[in-house]
């Protein structure tokens, strides 16, 4: 298949399908078309649009590929759909949520033993915001639900996969609060 018709299959599946549409799925609808050839002709469909000028571009989200807006445009767009900025998620809620990125599946009483704190009201909004879900029970006494994070999270953050997080150091993380002053 030549490139410009496989340039016109990809662009009309992600506009049509609005969410990222994996590699994997992407074959399996145009199998005459390898993955190295289809990231080839992603990335010629974004040499396109970036010589053209044009207002959107093809992102790796979420372990996916989405047309996006170009986030300089995003004033305007939010404008013409008259919706106001989005809320704001506290810095105790994106404490809460980095804590669930770095250290999932995490229990609530394990990341409140980090964060010190009652966490009710930030696991509530990030479960609110579709940022964080609950991905099971611990086998412990009581089944503490687990917590982690969504696809929603990677889309947000312009993350392909966790494994694109900055690197941090742990050990800050790893012991709850108080935990260094209890052994000595």
């Amino acid at each position: 298949m030549d490139q410009g018709h496989a340039k016109r299959i990809l662009e009309a599946l992600l506009f049509v399908f609005g969410q990222p549409l994996s590699l994997k799925r992407i074959a399996e609808v145009v199998p005459e078309v390898s993955a190295a050839e289809i990231r080839q002709t992603i990335q010629a469909l974004n040499a396109d649009y970036a010589s053209s000028g044009r207002a959107f571009l093809i992102q790796e989200v979420a372990g996916g590929y989405q047309i996006v807006t170009d986030q300089q445009l995003a004033p305007w767009v939010r404008r013409a759909l008259q919706q106001p900025k989005p809320d704001a998620v506290s810095t105790a809620a994106l404490e809460t949520l980095a804590i669930i990125a770095y250290r999932q599946p995490i229990t609530k009483a394990e990341i409140e033993a980090i964060r010190g704190v009652d966490v009710t009201a930030s696991l509530d909004t990030l479960l609110e915001r579709r940022f964080a879900r609950v991905a099971g029970r611990k086998e412990s006494p009581g089944r503490p639900f687990l917590y982690g994070t969504t696809t929603e999270f990677l889309r947000h953050f312009g993350l392909k996969s966790l494994e694109a997080l900055p690197s941090i150091n742990l050990r800050a993380v790893k012991e709850p609060v108080g935990a260094a002053s209890d052994e000595q």
